[in-house]
């Protein structure tokens, strides 16, 4: 069957759909004839969550009557609250208030780069998400002077145009690694592991691995890829030194970024990778990732990022490292109010995932490795089905990724406003504005 020249625009989609009923007054709760959509979202992610996500996708406003802020998982995230301050400690003017943070603070010789947002967009390769979605993600990056990783399944030649808000990662398959890339990259991420599926290494199904998708990865089309766990070169903290000094040759300038799940021992790895020479630490907890991820193993292997954050912040303090290495934070991080709590438990920023793909779509379905079918996605986001791709349309993807940042970088200087803080640097490590409740319904 031929690609459609005219494909169903977006807007007469149910998204679409489900924005104009909300738009009218109609909530979660009061969804079409039937009531609330059950068969929707799950625990964490609600289908009030979702819908309320498509809301601000759409508008970039806060829903009035949808809840944004958290899920029903009954734990992490979901069971923490702020302690905000009396109206008269609010910051009178929420706009005013800073949200950059600097990702080299060791002030070395590499480029001194500093997001506008406390917030990155997480790696997602090509070969699980299409070119479509990856352009959306960095022309979104460039509108709000942040980054966004291409995930280990190389760089698409689109991308160049962009490359200044493009982290280049290297995972451990080398897939699509070149020193065309890192030279391009103003950042390098190194995946050593990630939250979802710690120890497992990744896989891209046959029937994704198209012939596009492996000649960028350098293989065989229709042909399953493996990345192994781990980089079978690093085995230390030496070992670890020697990839990102291989990193400086190649390219001098960039920042090194260094990606690994939450075992037991994460502060030590973190403690490590510094002094190897890293700047950021990107700490993946569990419950992160896509549909692709086992469930099994994102809800049983690695430590919670809620847990994660205050032990490998504190270490560091301990250490006396904390003030000259950038904490990021993933896996599991939904919401404005997410970010701010992970930001108090001790990151300085965060990396969205996930969220992005849900403010393009995605209704949580878990069809992302293909399902019967092998095409993937049904939104065409975790596909690269070249019919299936079309239905997301790159300026309408930016447009409603645009939307959903501004609602939520509203809502976390609302936060920030109501805490009396005028710097989202001064949230970083304050445990004490958060409250625990259990409990409370």
């Amino acid at each position: 069957m031929a690609i459609s020249k005219d494909p169903v625009k977006p807007s007469d989609t149910l998204i679409h759909k489900t924005t104009n009923l909300m738009q009218n007054g109609l909530n979660s709760h009061a969804f079409g004839e039937y009531g609330s959509p059950n068969a929707l979202g799950d625990a964490r992610w609600t289908d009030e969550l979702i819908l309320a996500t498509w809301y601000m996708a759409e508008t970039g406003k806060v829903p009035d009557d949808l809840n944004y802020k958290t899920g029903k998982s009954g734990g992490g995230f979901d069971r923490l609250d702020f302690k905000f301050r009396s109206e008269s400690e609010w910051v009178a003017d929420p706009e005013s208030i800073v949200t950059s943070i600097p990702l080299n603070r060791r002030n070395d010789h590499r480029k001194q780069l500093t997001p506008s947002i406390p917030i990155y967009g997480g790696g997602m390769s090509y070969g699980s998400v299409s070119v479509n979605v990856m352009m959306a993600r960095a022309k979104n990056a460039e509108k709000w002077n942040t980054y966004m990783s291409t995930g280990e399944g190389g760089y698409p030649l689109d991308l160049y145009a962009h490359k200044d808000h493009v982290i280049t990662q290297v995972a451990t398959g080398y897939f699509g690694v070149e020193e065309k890339t890192i030279q391009a990259a103003p950042i390098v991420e190194f995946k050593y592991a990630q939250g979802a599926k710690p120890g497992l290494g990744g896989h891209l199904l046959a029937s994704k691995a198209g012939e596009e998708v492996a000649k960028m990865r350098g293989s065989v089309p229709f042909v399953s890829l493996f990345s192994p766990f781990p980089f079978h070169s690093t085995y230390s903290v030496e070992d670890h030194s020697k990839h990102i000094d291989w990193i400086e040759t190649v390219n001098p300038d960039a920042l090194i970024a260094v990606k690994v799940s939450t075992p037991h021992d994460v502060d030590m790895v973190a403690v490590g990778s510094y002094y190897a020479g890293a700047h950021i630490i990107h700490l993946d907890g569990s419950y992160g990732g896509t549909g692709a991820a086992p469930e099994i193993a994102k809800k049983n292997i690695a430590m919670p990022i809620e847990l994660a954050l205050p032990k490998v912040h504190k270490f560091l303090i301990k250490e006396g490292v904390r003030d000259k290495i950038t904490l990021i934070a993933s896996g599991g991080v939904r919401t404005a109010d997410d970010i701010a709590k992970a930001i108090a438990l001790g990151a300085d920023g965060v990396v969205l995932g996930t969220s992005d793909l849900v403010a393009m779509g995605c209704t949580r379905c878990g069809n992302c490795e293909g399902g019967p079918s092998g095409r993937g996605c049904p939104w065409g986001l975790t596909t690269t089905d070249v019919e299936l791709q079309e239905w997301v349309q790159q300026d309408w993807a930016v447009e409603r990724l645009d939307n959903y940042y501004t609602a939520v970088m509203w809502r976390l200087k609302d936060i920030l406003s109501k805490l009396g803080l005028n710097d989202v640097k001064e949230l970083v490590g304050r445990t004490d504005l958060l409250r625990y409740t259990a409990g409370e319904d």
